[in-house]
């Protein structure tokens, strides 16, 4: 997916004055025919890939922090002492250099072997079992492998063809603009290898908690030691009446949802999209890229008003109607007919194909016939511990205690659900912590991309730092003054750095980075 970057910048096999690398700046160079970038943290210096593994972000143009690098793209994470990718959206690891120091000047040696996962483990479960071959699922199974974990490993999902790129499904790849090769997160040869049995399309439908047995639908039994739900979430579907001859009415969800609307845009000329959500508004994209013409229906005054306020929201329309897409808001859809898409006042809007993006819901079911504790998602602790014992929880079913905040949260967020999958596998070994992640989630519009850090389920005000018509701005919500979240257009290495001071609970840095 990552593609390949020209080199520029100094020759670091040919070697860099030792004085020409600041403290904890990455500087961009070559070795080896590949990019590099060099890190300085004190006596000791790093060099590693300069290329994110996620969509090939150029991490030269990140942060460092600690004895890590952050991409500016979509806020991954990489070891500079292994060059590991130790936080999602990344699942690969970038190359990781020797650096030699030869007269004054730093040389830029060999790849370091990959590091060995430890030899033993504080816990060891016999089996571990995996709901769910989504966000979470997927990178628990991968971390458990990374970690060393030598055991049984079954990831269960009904969605084929297995764990996917799901943010693409509404943005590039269904606007075809990327290849399909682009959409599985892994290939089958890939869980092979790992020996994780990948077990797609006999869905779970019943655990026994007391017998430690998840049932399937086939009528088959596995036993498990530790168990993951990462069920994920169900799209809503409004109680729409559909008469005969009405135009086919999807969501967005499963690669097959795609597949079918991608199906339907090529016989279609036009398009009304329902809701004016985060999703919805990336399928208006990207059936406006196709050619389509685009009515977009939301009971909102402004599209994503409720999220990122007036001004952005604001913003967010512009972009869309620049492109030629057509908003009906403060409206309701009432039926969809042979005509198209008749709204509660009545107009009628012509379609040949209507996408719905209203939400979704967590699915709760199998947790609640379990007797697990469910309230608006699948209730856990700070471990991402269900309340019962040996199973863990993560992702958009999960609602967790958001560290900063102080109260129950359920995020439905990619990369939120891939690090809980991550921090639940490290729990179940006997390595885990608190999960204390600043919840993070991007958003593509066309050219532009929205990058979102932190919380706010609501705000008392949204503070605009810069122009946000000039593409160049943080949104800052905030209660009783207290910064919850930023949202960023064009200021990338700005929201990376705010993020690091919302993870590390620092105040003062928050409201210092805002005017820098």
């Amino acid at each position: 997916m990552a593609e390949k970057q020209e080199l520029t910048g100094p020759d670091f096999e040919a070697g860099i004055a030792d004085g020409d690398i600041p403290e904890g700046t990455p500087v961009v160079g070559h070795a080896h025919g590949e990019p590099v970038v060099i890190v300085r943290s004190g006596d000791r210096c790093f060099a590693v890939g300069a290329t994110c593994s996620h969509y090939g972000g150029p991490l030269g143009e990140g942060i460092v922090v600690g004895d890590t690098i952050r991409c500016p793209w979509h806020h991954a994470r990489f070891d500079l002492q292994t060059g590991d990718a130790i936080a999602a959206p990344a699942l690969s690891p970038v190359p990781c250099y020797e650096v030699l120091r030869k007269e004054g000047r730093l040389v830029v040696g060999p790849k370091k072997p990959v590091p060995k996962p430890p030899v033993t483990l504080p816990v060891s479960p016999k089996a571990v079992v995996i709901i769910g071959a989504g966000a979470s699922g997927a990178a628990a199974a991968e971390r458990l492998r990374r970690l060393g974990y030598t055991g049984t490993i079954m990831l269960i999902g009904d969605e084929p063809p297995g764990p996917v790129d799901r943010p693409n499904l509404s943005k590039d790849y269904l606007a075809g603009t990327a290849p399909e090769e682009w959409i599985p997160l892994r290939s089958r040869k890939f869980y092979e290898k790992n020996a994780v049995e990948l077990r797609i399309g006999d869905a779970v439908v019943d655990i026994d908690t007391s017998r430690k047995i998840v049932v399937l639908e086939s009528g088959g039994s596995v036993p498990y030691d530790a168990l993951l739900l990462a069920v994920g979430a169900a799209p809503v579907r409004l109680a729409l009446e559909v008469g005969a001859g009405a135009p086919p009415v999807f969501t967005l969800r499963t690669l097959a949802d795609a597949h079918q609307i991608i199906e339907a845009a090529t016989k279609a000329k036009r398009a009304v999209v329902i809701g004016s959500s985060f999703i919805g508004l990336e399928t208006a994209a990207s059936l406006r890229t196709r050619g389509l013409e685009v009515d977009v229906v939301g009971r909102d005054r402004l599209p994503l008003e409720r999220v990122l306020g007036e001004e952005l929201g604001h913003f967010v329309q512009q972009i869309h109607e620049a492109q030629g897409v057509c908003f009906h808001l403060q409206a309701s859809p009432r039926s969809v007919g042979s005509r198209g898409v008749e709204l509660e006042d009545g107009r009628v809007l012509p379609a040949d194909l209507v996408v719905l993006g209203v939400g979704v819901r967590p699915r709760t079911e199998l947790a609640s016939k379990a007797g697990l504790q469910v309230d608006n998602g699948i209730v856990v602790d700070p471990f991402l511990r269900t309340s019962a014992p040996g199973i863990w929880a993560a992702g958009d079913s999960a609602r967790y205690p958001e560290a900063r905040l102080g109260t129950l949260v359920r995020i439905e967020h990619w990369v939120v659900a891939q690090r809980q999958g991550q921090a639940a596998a490290h729990d179940m070994l006997g390595l885990g912590a608190p999960f204390r992640d600043v919840p993070f989630f991007w958003s593509q519009h066309y050219d532009i991309r929205l990058a979102y850090v932190g919380h706010a389920a609501s705000w008392e005000s949204a503070e605009v730092v810069g122009d946000i018509a000039s593409r160049d701005a943080i949104v800052a919500y905030r209660r009783g003054g207290r910064v919850l979240a930023v949202a960023a257009v064009g200021r990338d290495r700005q929201s990376l750095a705010i993020e690091a001071a919302l993870e590390s609970g620092d105040e003062d840095k928050i409201e210092s980075l805002l005017r820098s």
